[in-house]
């Protein structure tokens, strides 16, 4: 595919038509909506995880639902699943035991965001996000403000620890140390340990997770929006907050060129401003995959504390990004497969047709 550069998207995109029915006021939801000029090609892409989601999207979207509106109705699924213990209901705890859950959301035509961060007892917080986006002029609310706002609007308070999980946390309350958050002033971290907490729970055989979802989604009108949602880093201090939430870290979505999602390490993603970065790239003419190793790169180039280095200086964690311009293109990259396990690291598509898997390019190979 020709790579297209911002100049491009600009001319391709000025004839589309934003479609706000799902936040519009209501003297403007009677309102026919103009036709559109350009056709554009519906497609969704997101974590590894979110075939469930990507499939309820594209349904709903064919169907003419708003694609933000489509994209939390697919996450939801994954949400309400108790077997993906890093998203929402059976999600993996913080160290206290505690499910403490993020989320945001974009609406690329209006370009307004909506964000939840270290949220209990509900277990769908990016439908608590798609609130804020719609309800309030904030963007995000946060632990206790932000229960109080979803009990308001009449979402259910339900206990989110699954007996799975609660079993995995007590065993990895019995193996304290050195696999939790706090750094000893005088503990020794060997270079090459591939991530010492993901190194110590594998040993245990304790389930461990930096995992989440994502989906990025354009529509036939050219709309695009964005969800992220998650559990967090396993065993985190209460309180901890990743990238998830934060609108241009784990998420970003901008109407006139593209939308960017990341999983994994979320404080190399904050420290990156990681989607951010990745629609930036593609705006700037790169192609999607190229624009997540890109950023993938900065992370390595800015990784400089020891512990989290392996032998050859490199990342010794994981961070994946995905991309979906709004032509359709897509992509995604990872930091690292195993040479053995080449198709370990995949993300979901769905191009109208059918949802499928597909490979991550790595940036490195271990």
């Amino acid at each position: 595919m020709t790579p297209l550069d911002r100049r491009s998207f600009l001319a391709a995109s000025a004839a589309s038509v934003p479609l706000l029915s799902s936040i519009a006021s209501a003297q403007d939801q009677g309102r026919a909506k103009p036709q559109a000029a350009q056709s554009f090609r519906p497609m969704l892409i997101g974590s590894g995880n979110s075939i469930p989601a990507v499939t309820k999207a594209m349904e709903l979207m064919r169907s003419g639902s708003d694609p933000l509106d489509s994209i939390v109705a697919g996450i939801n699924i994954v949400e309400d699943d108790p077997n993906d213990q890093s998203v929402g209901y059976g999600g993996l705890p913080n160290e206290d035991g505690v499910v403490e859950l993020d989320a945001s959301v974009l609406h690329g035509p209006s370009h307004k965001a909506g964000s939840v961060a270290a949220l209990q007892n509900i277990k769908n917080p990016s439908s608590v996000a798609l609130q804020v986006l719609r309800r309030t002029d904030h963007v995000m609310l946060v632990g206790e403000g932000a229960l109080k706002f979803a009990k308001a609007l009449g979402f259910k308070e339900e206990n989110l620890l699954t007996e799975k999980s609660r079993e995995a946390w007590l065993r990895w309350k019995a193996n304290l140390n050195p696999g939790d958050d706090w750094l000893n002033a005088d503990q020794q971290i060997k270079p090459g340990d591939f991530n010492r907490k993901q190194s110590r729970a594998k040993q245990l055989g304790i389930p461990y997770t930096t995992g989440t979802i994502h989906c990025s989604a354009v529509d036939t009108l050219g709309n695009m929006s964005a969800c992220t949602s998650t559990s967090g880093l396993s065993w985190k201090l209460a309180g901890r907050v990743g990238d998830s939430p934060i609108i241009g870290a784990g998420m970003f979505c901008d109407n006139e060129v593209g939308s960017a999602g990341a999983t994994g390490r979320g404080e190399a993603v904050i420290q990156s401003c990681g989607a951010f970065q990745v629609v930036q790239h593609m705006g700037n003419g790169v192609e999607p995959t190229e624009a997540c190793l890109r950023v993938l790169q900065w992370i390595a180039d800015h990784t400089k504390q020891s512990f989290l280095l392996d032998e050859e200086g490199r990342p010794n964690f994981g961070v994946t990004f995905y991309a979906l311009r709004k032509d359709g293109a897509y992509g995604s990259a990872t930091m690292r497969v195993q040479k053995d396990r080449p198709n370990s690291e995949r993300f979901a598509v769905h191009d109208g047709m059918q949802a499928r898997l597909e490979n991550c390019t790595a940036l490195f190979s271990t």
